[in-house]
């Protein structure tokens, strides 16, 4: 067992007395911590089934499983020389056939092992709490398990333990993990949630290779258990992102094709069509490989990063129906390979045309595939003898955390599909429920946390058909309330298009009976580096209702959307949190695309507010706003701490490319536009 840890970790923790992990971790990953107390009741399931092997009596290896599927998908991944499953999603959720053991149990311990990389941490490399959500539909809590330090990310395989508070149910008094109540809804045959027992909450691309179950005490202590090894000695990672193969210009950065063993490769000349001849490179088998020299990306002891991969190609009319696209790429220093899924290669058109897409392959390490000497990124694979020629190969890093390129996308111009900039798909759709339009978007499936209710609304003199949420009417049990919409018929687009920035404009009845109440999009999907996870917008962008009596327009825009919907399918945006029966009678969404006919094109642009300027000339006051906004006025008012809103007497004039208003200077006067 010494030499395996030897050649796990650093040969100065080889060096450490057998003894001196006796009482505390960090403990070797290959067997049970030291601290687990084969006495208690445990139980586990472990990626590797052969290499744990039950502790004592109590200690249940069968009845477990971890979860994948719907929005709690994983992926098996071998990394740190060991296999594991990583969590494609945001949530981790495990089923225990034998959750009635818990039923009396007040405290849960979880044991898990995990691998040491940024997902154990926050986004921005910083201690985030654990969360595990417990109980099954409609009584749910989610008690905070721990935290993990920044030693946690370490590059290596880590014993972590968590400890859940196991609450009583306010409807039966059972307690949430280890009974079904009479009033359960939704998959709840392991006692929890989406088909599961305890589900791990809002933990994007964590790696884990075993999960225990255990009474109290039966791992240790979290303080005993979660201390770590340091990460591997490795020069920092380098203030670099991009390097590039041009083919046909002859010029490059730091990368070149490699033509050796099943990579053998084929130097073409003009090739395309009439007018816009290249030179490019040709595989003469299924794979094409790109080494970079001077490890000017950094090393294979750095971390893992998204990578994105961009290709001209020529979209030959001879190849239509062929496919390519990155195929396997190295997960770790040990050499351990993952693979991208085939089903996101590019299919030729046969246009005749050159065409550049990407594409953005996350958790890539730099060992590369068949590329040492060099370091690498992911290779391309290509159909036996339908190859495409490839005028030009870039690859950038998407680096994260505290480096100085921490955000930064150098290939921000290459799209993944490239359909987003000739105007194949949609930018707008509408639901107005009034007028009977449902073009491209409707009411979504109602029922669970969202069920809706469509009636008549508004002032007395201007009644129209609406939507809202139940709220309580359905069941009293739910706390939270949502609207949800569909977009039919892919009207914008398919979900295999990158990220969209979405403007939104709705029209709710200003109900004077509900007045503080509050509304905004609050989650949506999103592809960050590769891996389509959930986004959460701020409350900061709620909306509060006036109590006005009229129906108002309400404007927002969500950046990096994906149309993958949340508990709404095939397609839907972004979920609407109402806190109370706030009526919606029409729902609007635009895509601003960032190039092609209709580039930086706003079509909802009418329903955004203006920006209301403000200059002094000759004692006077010039309030502007741009002519582009129609139907709003000027209101002033003397307080802002008891405002007395009214609308400013003086007529708008036309100056220019502005509405205009000279007011007095005064002492003091707030200002403000209203549709």
């Amino acid at each position: 067992m010494r030499t395996r840890l030897c050649t796990l970790f650093l040969a100065s923790f080889c060096s450490l007395p057998f003894g001196a992990i006796a009482q505390g971790g960090p403990f070797d990953p290959s067997e049970w911590p030291a601290t687990a107390d084969p006495n208690s009741v445990v139980h586990y399931v472990s990626v590797d089934p052969t290499a744990f092997t039950p502790l004592g009596p109590n200690w249940l290896d069968s009845g477990m499983t971890i979860l994948t599927g719907g929005d709690q998908i994983t992926t098996p991944i071998t990394i740190g020389c060991l296999p594991g499953l990583k969590v494609l999603g945001n949530y981790l959720n495990t089923a225990d056939v034998n959750f009635s053991e818990w039923a009396d149990d007040d405290t849960i311990d979880i044991l898990m092992q995990v691998y040491g990389d940024s997902a154990v941490l926050s986004t921005a490399g910083a201690p985030r709490g654990y969360n595990f959500l417990t109980g099954v539909l409609p009584e749910l809590a989610a008690p905070l398990g721990g935290t993990l330090p920044v030693e946690a990310k370490n590059g290596k395989w880590n014993w972590v333990l968590f400890r859940i508070t196991n609450g009583t149910r306010p409807s039966d008094g059972t307690r949430f993990v280890g009974s079904i109540p009479a009033n359960a809804q939704g998959g709840f045959q392991a006692g929890g949630v989406n088909g599961g027992t305890i589900r791990l909450e809002g933990v994007p691309n964590l790696i884990v290779r075993l999960i225990a179950f255990g009474q109290r005490g039966a791992f240790g202590e979290p303080e005993q258990i979660n201390t770590f090894f340091p990460p591997e000695q490795c020069e920092a990672e380098p203030e670099t992102n991009l390097v590039f193969d041009d083919i046909n210009a002859g010029t490059g950065s730091h990368l070149s094709v490699l033509n050796d063993g099943d990579q053998l490769t084929e130097n073409l000349t003009d090739v395309g069509p009439t007018g816009d001849k290249r030179k490019a490179v040709r595989a003469l088998g299924s794979y094409m490989n790109f080494g970079i020299a001077d490890n000017y990306l950094g090393l294979p002891c750095n971390e893992t990063h998204a990578m994105k991969v961009c290709v001209e190609f020529y979209d030959d009319p001879a190849l239509a129906g062929a496919s390519f696209g990155p195929e396997a790429f190295a997960t770790d220093s040990c050499g351990s390979v993952g693979f991208y899924p085939p089903d996101r290669q590019q299919v030729l058109q046969g246009s005749g045309l050159w065409m550049r897409r990407s594409w953005v392959v996350p958790a890539v390490n730099l060992f590369g595939v068949n590329a040492a000497p060099l370091t690498a990124g992911p290779r391309l694979v290509f159909e036996t003898g339908r190859a495409v020629a490839i005028s030009r190969f870039d690859l950038a890093v998407m680096r994260t955390g505290t480096h100085p390129l921490a955000g930064q996308d150098p290939l921000a111009d290459c799209f993944e599909d490239p359909n987003i900039c000739t105007g194949a798909y949609g930018n707008y759709v509408e639901m107005d429920l009034a007028n009977g339009i449902l073009n491209g978007l409707a009411p979504g499936t109602s029922g669970g946390d969202q069920e809706m209710i469509q009636a008549d609304a508004g002032p007395l003199d201007d009644r129209r058909f609406a939507i809202r949420p139940a709220r309580n009417d359905g069941n009293p049990a739910f706390q939270h309330i949502y609207l949800n919409f569909a977009i039919q018929n892919e009207a914008l687009g398919p979900n295999s298009q990158p990220n969209a920035q979405l403007a939104i404009c709705t029209t709710y009845y200003d109900d004077p009976t509900l007045v503080g109440a509050r509304f905004r999009p609050e989650v949506y999907q999103s592809d960050v580096n590769g891996v389509v996870t959930f986004a959460f917008t701020s409350p900061a962008l709620e909306v509060a209702l006036e109590g006005t009596d009229k129906w108002r327009d309400a404007y927002f825009e969500l950046p990096n959307v994906k149309f993958n919907g949340v508990n709404q399918g095939p397609q839907a945006a972004a979920r609407f949190y109402v806190s109370d029966k706030v009526f919606f009678t029409r729902v609007r969404y635009a895509v601003i695309r960032p190039c092609g006919p209709t580039a930086n094109v706003n079509l909802l642009a009418e329903c955004k507010n203006p920006t209301l300027s403000l200059s002094t000339e000759t004692a006077q006051l010039k309030l502007r706003w741009p002519l582009t906004y129609t139907g709003f006025r000027l209101e002033a008012s003397d307080s802002l701490s008891l405002p007395n809103w009214a609308q400013v007497a003086d007529p708008a004039v036309i100056d220019g490319t502005d509405f205009v208003i000279t007011q007095p200077v005064t002492s003091p006067v707030f200002y403000r536009l209203r549709r």
